[in-house]
């Protein structure tokens, strides 16, 4: 007998996490983020997600006046979506061409766009929003052990 494992559930599920514009922001998204993979058995590279989060995190605490942005991850039939929302009106704009080595910084769009399914931003009421998404890898799977700790989570 050939037993086949049922297909994932097409369940949607989401949740926001407000983060403090400060240094410490993009280390607290990237647990966020893990702790969503994992609750959600979430089948992306979890390594990739939790980069290209901090990247996003990194770049709106940077390149904003306000006091919090806001980390959206949002999982939908086939994809992970992660969004950064800020007070910024400005919307990136992707560099023609790496940065110097010796530039400490203007690499992150870079990284999104070469490791992600689609990226792009978006202007909100309060400013704008920075997204990408990560397309499900079949054999990949969060570890379905953790669950969020600190994040208001709804079923979608």
């Amino acid at each position: 007998m050939n037993a086949m494992a049922p297909p994932r559930p097409a369940e949607l599920h989401g949740c926001q996490v407000r983060l403090a514009a400060v240094p410490a922001a993009p280390g607290e998204a990237r647990r966020q983020v893990r702790a969503a993979i994992r609750a959600w058995d979430v089948p992306v590279d979890e390594d990739v997600a939790i980069l290209l989060a901090s990247e996003l995190v990194t770049n709106a605490i940077m390149h904003q006046p306000g006091r919090i942005v806001t980390l959206a991850l949002t999982c939908s039939p086939g994809q992970l979506r992660v969004d950064v929302h800020d007070t910024s009106r400005l919307l990136p704009v992707l560099a023609s061409a790496p940065a110097d080595a010796d530039t400490e910084t203007g690499r992150g769009l870079l990284l999104v766009d070469t490791l992600s399914d689609e990226w792009g931003s978006y202007r909100t009421p309060a400013g704008k929003a920075v997204y990408f998404t990560l397309a499900f890898q079949p054999g990949l799977a969060g570890s379905g052990e953790r669950g969020l700790r600190g994040v208001q989570a709804w079923g979608l």
